[in-house]
């Protein structure tokens, strides 16, 4: 019995398999071209193969990279966005007529330059180091760590991601989303006690914010005087001249609403001097005030109330919103970073959250995202350079205006006031107050001005949002 069973399973089984597909007869075409793949496999495992694979790596080196003559596809021929939009490609031209390769090693070097400052001089290591090594990224051979993402164009599926810091870029500056985000954690870190107890130092602050216009200005006329070369309108014009403010956050919030495509070089001025803010403003401030006026000591500040601290981010946040509008994104994160750090401990783990571990990740993030845009298509233009002259004149004039400004209320006030805290009127908090607090030091070593310039500090960044603002509803 049991053999009539197996024998009866091998009949059925032998039957099943000469109805199959596999006993099918192929065709010759489909059997050679079967052959055909199998042969191509084999050829691409051949070790012949791999060897002229080995040989062909000397062109995807970095030295190989660096002797390109043309700038990459993405760039000069477009691509295509996730979504299906088209970018269009537009030729790289870098200045001096240099090949991109060369573009790129210059670069390079300019980036070097910027992480000794950070590590061996130790000029705001916090900004430039992030900065100076996205730079290097950028500029790296081969390694397009700022590429969009590969799409294909018929099924409009990416193909292969994009870089790194491309991603960064479109995430969180592209985006704004980093400007109010920075803006909590300085509202979190800073203390506005010295500017409630001494009310009048805001007008420090509103008169360094001369260099916003002054760049404003000087950009109009740039277009005027080189057509060919520059052409900005009235909305470039308001971006660039927010670099005066020496505000990051502000200049890339407002240029993320009037002129994105600018958006790089102006993230790039404004940090760059926001950075070297104790190079530039110590020889301004020492040719504008003499000796005998920085030696003026100021009576000490008047003590303020918890309540105080506690009404006024809700009190500025409530005026804002009432006279203008647009600029509450930034004055909203701001006030609530520092109503956070004013109310006490119930609210400790917030305040503490926003002004460490938040602004600490921003802080790495944007900074990487602002270096990204340091490659040498995008930094070795006629405007690119064109920004960065009329950012460091906005910046100049900044410090000259608060610093003006303190020596004339010193003549009509009752009260001295030293001049060097107007230099504290631009945005950059602490490092102006730091840097304010540093050459009065040297005049007078038992001269201590940094709470003192806290005040126009934080009245600096008010007035920059406000500005911003101002500039944003007239020019949207």
């Amino acid at each position: 019995m049991k053999i009539l069973y197996m024998v009866m399973v091998s009949v059925v089984a032998l039957g099943g398999s000469a109805f199959s597909a596999d006993a099918v007869p192929q065709p010759a075409a489909q059997a050679a071209v079967a052959d055909g793949t199998v042969a191509a496999t084999a050829a691409d495992n051949d070790w012949r193969s791999m060897i002229r694979k080995v040989m062909k790596l000397k062109d995807d080196t970095g030295i190989k990279g660096l002797l390109a003559k043309d700038a990459p596809a993405y760039l000069t021929e477009g691509y295509l966005t996730p979504s299906g939009a088209r970018m269009p490609g537009h030729p790289v031209k870098i200045i001096g007529g240099l090949s991109y390769g060369l573009g790129q090693a210059l670069m390079i070097g300019v980036c070097l330059v910027l992480l000794y400052l950070a590590i061996v001089k130790g000029f705001e290591p916090l900004l430039l180091l992030p900065i100076g090594f996205g730079g290097l990224l950028a500029n790296m051979p081969y390694a397009n760590v700022t590429a969009p993402p590969l799409v294909d164009a018929v099924t409009k599926l990416v193909v292969e991601p994009g870089g790194f810091l491309y991603y960064f870029f479109e995430f969180g500056v592209s985006t704004g989303l980093f400007p109010i985000m920075i803006f909590m954690g300085v509202g979190a870190m800073t203390d506005f006690g010295p500017l409630i107890a001494n009310p009048r130092t805001a007008l420090l602050g509103a008169a360094a914010q001369l260099g916003i216009f002054v760049a404003l200005m000087g950009a109009l006329g740039l277009s005027l005087l080189f057509p060919e070369q520059i052409n900005f309108g009235l909305k470039e014009a308001a971006s660039i001249g927010i670099i005066g403010g020496a505000d990051g956050p502000t200049a890339i919030w407002l240029t993320t609403k009037l002129a994105p495509h600018l958006l790089g070089a102006i993230a790039v001025a404004a940090y760059s001097y926001m950075a070297l803010v104790p190079i530039i403003q110590p020889p301004i401030m020492k040719a504008i005030v003499p000796e005998r006026e920085r030696k003026i000591v100021m009576k000490q500040l008047r003590p303020v109330s918890k309540m105080e601290k506690v009404c006024f981010p809700l009190t500025v946040l409530l005026l804002c919103s009432l006279l203008l509008p647009s600029a509450v994104p930034l004055i909203g994160a701001l006030m609530l970073g520092n109503l956070c750090r004013e109310v006490g401990p119930n609210v400790a783990r917030l305040a503490d959250t926003m002004s460490n571990a938040l602004i600490n990740v921003v802080t790495i993030m944007l900074g990487l995202s602002v270096g990204s845009k340091l490659a040498c298509e995008k930094f070795l233009n006629s405007e690119t350079l064109g920004i960065l002259v009329l950012g460091l004149i906005a910046f100049s004039f900044g410090t000259a205006g608060g610093c003006l400004m303190g020596r004339l209320m010193n003549k009509l006030c009752k009260d001295p006031i030293n001049p060097l805290i107007g230099s504290a009127g631009v945005s950059a908090v602490p490092m102006a107050a730091r840097v304010s607090n540093k050459v009065g030091l040297e005049s007078d070593p038992s001269n201590y001005l940094l709470m003192h310039a806290m005040g126009p500090n934080v009245a600096g960044v008010i007035g920059s949002a406000v500005v911003a603002g101002v500039l944003y509803t007239l020019c949207k």
